[in-house]
């Protein structure tokens, strides 16, 4: 039986004061949600419509803590038993792959049935006000939570197999979640409506995200639908997708769980600049950077934790920096594809509205990864104590090490600003509103990296730092819009516009006019408090910074 590893993967995450602080939280949170909303007068309205509405606040809440919470622990599962040795002692035990495998997959899905469980007092409290049906809306929404957990966790399993650091299957899983559960969504914002193969693609495409599920259950629509109705299958659909994607997980990871897992294929190497004329001229005619060159001595007037960062990360080498830029360019010339086709269908103000949110996912993917690992990684790896005994000062060693990651989100976001100047070139009384949405998405790039590397600064582990990074910004940009969801209905106007001042995505939406944003007047406020905030980060990073540089 499993139950050996189910009871030692489940009693080492609830043993942590973390867990059991987040699990108070998350009691507060949901009761709070309810009270709120809670009639003063001994009668209940017979429609049910605002316990329904808080019902599906509660619901998108509830996904939301899921998908922040749940991943890190699959991910850094079986990676962490590989790097400590302990995978292959479990291993020679007489415990088969799959026993193993159903253990540690009990033991991630019993922490989602916690979390879960936690919630059943507030959604009874829903209940009790009118809202969900015992038979239809409740159920069932529990079972799109139940399905999500389950393919995520299996997700999470099958990506650590295949990785070699924590941190790196960490950001990998949260990628994959958010491609899965968010980006899945936008192909079907373009293309809804209309006729073809992209249409029918789309439609399939979004029924792999829960919330696409949620919202079909609850009857909320599709976000931007423009009033257009669906017969679609939707939390059908994504049952079964959700189904298969966890069953090819589950038989991917059994399948790895052996002692071939331990196996690395190292090349031999060979540098060009060894090689015979013709090949170094045939690479130098073939490449525009040839990654197998040695590189260039580093410059008196060049920061070297700059370079030191490029040149041992892999997205900071040119070759890599490269492939991100064009895999970035080609999703700008898509973008800008669907702008020119989309606004014989749409207006441009929603089409730019579904840009803006792309991007900022985008940025949400990308920063936490370069940006949190600035120096928990030293500290992890060792290489903090030879940067301290470098004549280098601490303002030099941080600006080196944000300088590397500015760059390649400079990178990023101009090889994303070409739908900006279609939309421009169609509707060119929108020149103001674009520049100033690109200044939100800026200051949105340097809040991102501020906040991930600061919060990476505290943490010893890039995992663990990794994983706060991705939860904070997750929070800071999804956690306003749940209030936003409930707009009218437990929240007012200004309780609604106060929580959206801190989200960045929600001002460049309102500075764009996108319909459900456009009433609410985000600008500067939202600029004051990212330039507050970041100032802030940037403050504990240089202390921290400075204070883990003593001698200890």
């Amino acid at each position: 039986m499993a139950s050996p590893i189910l009871h030692r993967e489940l009693v080492s995450i609830l043993r942590t004061r973390r867990m059991l602080v987040f699990q108070c939280l998350l009691i507060f949170l949901f009761a709070a949600l309810v009270i709120v909303r809670w009639p003063t007068e001994p009668r209940v309205a017979l429609s049910g419509a605002r316990p329904q509405q808080v019902f599906r606040l509660f619901g998108y809440g509830l996904l939301t803590t899921l998908l922040l919470v749940l991943p890190v622990f699959p991910a850094s599962n079986i990676v962490r038993e590989k790097n400590r040795g302990t995978l292959a002692l479990l291993l020679n035990t007489p415990l088969g792959a799959w026993r193993i495998y159903v253990g540690k997959l009990m033991g991630v899905l019993g922490l989602a049935g916690i979390l879960l469980s936690l919630s059943l007092p507030a959604a009874a409290a829903c209940y009790a006000l009118g809202g969900p049906s015992l038979t239809g809306e409740f159920p069932r929404v529990y079972a799109v939570l139940a399905l999500a957990a389950f393919q995520y966790a299996a997700l999470g399993l099958c990506i650590s197999t295949f990785s070699n650091s924590i941190d790196g299957a960490v950001r990998i899983t949260y990628a994959f979640v958010l491609m899965l559960s968010v980006i899945s969504l936008g192909p079907h914002q373009f293309f809804q409506g209309s006729e073809g193969y992209l249409a029918d693609w789309s439609e399939e495409l979004r029924c792999l995200s829960p919330f696409s599920a949620l919202m079909s259950i609850l009857g909320a629509g599709d976000l931007a639908g423009k009033g257009l109705m669906s017969t679609t299958n939707v939390p059908g659909r994504f049952a079964v997708l959700s189904l298969v994607i966890t069953a090819v997980c589950s038989v991917c990871t059994v399948l790895r769980l052996n002692h071939r897992i331990f196996d690395r294929a190292r090349p031999q190497g060979r540098i060009s600049d060894d090689q015979d004329l013709k090949v170094r001229a045939f690479r130098r005619l073939m490449f525009l950077v040839d990654p197998q060159r040695r590189a260039r001595g580093i410059g008196p007037l060049v920061n070297p934790v700059m370079v030191k960062e490029f040149r041992c990360r892999r997205f900071g080498r040119l070759s890599w920096l490269l492939r991100l830029i064009a895999a970035c360019a080609v999703l700008s010339l898509a973008l800008t594809y669907a702008t020119t086709m989309g606004t014989l269908e749409w207006d441009v103000e929603t089409i730019g509205g579904i840009m803006v949110f792309m991007q900022v996912a985008l940025l949400v993917l990308i920063t936490p990864s370069l940006a949190a690992g600035l120096i928990s990684g030293e500290r992890e790896s060792g290489g903090w104590p030879l940067l301290q005994m470098t004549t280098l000062s601490v303002p030099r060693i941080v600006w080196g090490k944000l300088l590397s990651v500015i760059l390649t989100l400079l990178l990023v976001l101009c090889a994303t600003l070409p739908g900006y100047l279609v939309m421009v070139y169609i509707k060119s009384e929108l020149r103001f509103q674009v520049e100033r949405v690109v200044i939100c998405l800026a200051a949105t790039a340097v809040f991102a990296m501020l906040l991930s590397a600061a919060l990476g600064s505290l943490f010893r582990r890039t995992a663990s730092a990794t994983a706060a990074a991705y939860a904070a910004l997750l929070a800071v940009c999804a956690g306003p819009l749940l209030i936003w969801l409930g707009r009218d209905a437990p929240f007012g106007r200004g309780a609604v516009e106060w929580a959206l001042i801190v989200n960045p995505v929600a001002a460049a939406l309102s500075v764009i006019r996108t319909q459900g944003f456009q009433e609410y007047d985000l600008i500067p406020g939202n600029w004051w408090f990212l330039g507050i905030a970041s100032t802030a980060a940037l403050i504990v990073l240089i202390a921290q910074t400075w204070r883990i540089s003593k001698p200890q």
